[in-house]
């Protein structure tokens, strides 16, 4: 299908950019967040000193490495206002995780920072295609979930038409495209799949459905997902990734000319790849984990923020700035199973590249005794409802011993027999081993 190129005159100059011209804007913002986080948030002084770093020490982009890491539990532990870099009465808006595992982590926003992200909304949404005039429909969850608002404003600060449908109500999700003929769709890859799977429950090619083009985002997901949801829905599939404790969606996004990672709006979010067991920082191209520091949010900056994200850093090809590749898993959501690493998305590839199989999956992890078991639960497709299952499984549990390494459990239910994620991320890990 066609692709809609970017004309003169639509991308903002920073996004062309040289590379020193992009530098010397990050290190005077650099210098103004670690200055206004150390200056208004109590725990980033108490932090600063204790590592013996103030802001004045920040003399290029490099030393950003001198200052300590912020973490998920900074945030829980200062619940609900106390990162908050300005009076409560400038918060113009609070979002805030489920929390649960734990408290959640909540995150407030000036009216210049709400700006600023319905930019980077415009920004990321015209770089997957959608120009002013689109309908979009966006179908990712809304309220203190990011997901929803962050598109939506990013949409309407484009100038297109929105759909607010957010997630769940899967019947009516197909009834409004069909009737609204959207040319975008916002929402999780894995609900994505449960849509394309409603229309073809209810004998629609989802081939015929309006959209061009989905940006999905909110969960990992692989080059293998991308394929199978293109070919069934004749689409294409655009990846975004944003955090709420960074922002929300739209820190980075492809571009849909390349569609070869999505691509860090480096104008206001340093990024920085460290080894997740030393801290270290690594070379840009090294595998490791994401770390984030705002460079323009007022309410609640952050500093060095572990994402917990697996990625490396590349370099710039259809923007000045530079990209990241795939979200090969998480620090902290790895499953060692009898010491193998194990990254869910590892598991999805192979289930994706078997023709039979449907894009839905969850692992279910247990141990018996001293020992770790893992269990793929998986499905078939509807048009492949009849196959024989037994050397289905068998196949995929050879697949995945040879080249992931582990022993597992295969078992290959009918189509429609794993659990649907209705709204929100999928669940994807069931661990049932003692804590």
């Amino acid at each position: 299908m066609p692709v809609k190129m970017p004309r003169p005159g639509d991308l903002e100059p920073i996004e062309t950019a040289s590379r020193d011209e992009l530098q010397a804007l990050q290190l005077q913002r650099l210098q103004w967040t670690v200055k206004h986080a150390y200056d208004h948030v109590a725990h980033y002084k108490k932090a600063f000193d204790a590592q013996g770093v103030h802001p004045g020490d920040l003399k290029q982009l490099s030393d950003i490495a001198k200052f300590p890491f912020t973490t998920k539990k900074d945030l829980r532990d200062h619940y609900p206002f106390g990162m908050f870099a300005v009076p409560r009465q400038q918060v113009n808006r609070i979002h805030a995780s489920s929390g649960t595992t734990g408290k959640p982590t909540v995150v407030g926003y000036t009216k210049n920072d709400i700006d600023n992200w319905a930019l980077l909304g415009a920004r990321s949404i015209r770089a997957s295609g959608g120009r002013a005039g689109d309908i979009v429909h966006v179908a990712y969850g809304y309220g203190l979930f990011t997901g929803g608002l962050g598109a939506h404003y990013g949409a309407e600060r484009l100038g297109c038409t929105v759909v607010p449908m957010g997630g769940g109500q899967t019947e009516k999700q197909v009834q409004l495209i069909r009737d609204f003929q959207p040319d975008i769709i916002m929402v999780t890859p894995s609900y994505m799949q449960v849509i394309i799977e409603e229309f073809e429950r209810q004998g629609i090619d989802p081939k015929s459905m309006s959209i061009k083009v989905g940006i999905f985002g909110a969960e990992p997901w692989t080059e293998a997902m991308r394929h199978d949801i293109e070919v069934r829905a004749g689409i294409d599939a655009v990846d975004i990734y944003g955090l709420s404790e960074v922002m929300g969606p739209g820190v980075a996004n492809e571009c849909i000319e390349s569609k070869d990672g999505p691509v860090i709006w480096e104008d206001h979010f340093y990024p920085e790849i460290i080894d997740p067991e030393t801290g270290a920082v690594v070379p840009d191209g090294e595998e490791g984990e994401l770390v984030f520091t705002t460079l323009t949010k007022e309410a609640l900056p952050v500093i060095r923020y572990r994402t917990r994200d697996l990625t490396r850093l590349l370099p710039p090809t259809s923007r000045a700035m530079r990209r990241m590749g795939k979200i090969v898993g998480r620090s902290d959501d790895m499953l060692i199973i009898r010491g193998v690493n194990v990254f869910p998305t590892q598991i999805e590839e192979l289930i994706l590249q078997h023709g039979a199989l449907s894009g839905q999956y969850q692992l279910v992890v247990t141990r018996q005794g001293p020992l770790d078991e893992m269990q793929v639960l998986c499905e078939l497709l509807p048009a492949q409802a009849g196959a024989d299952r037994a050397p289905i499984a068998q196949a995929l549990q050879g697949r995945i011993k040879t080249l992931i390494g582990v022993s597992t459990t295969v078992s290959v239910g009918a189509p429609d027999s794993i659990e649907r994620t209705l709204v929100g991320k999928a669940r994807r890990v069931i661990d049932k081993r003692p804590k």
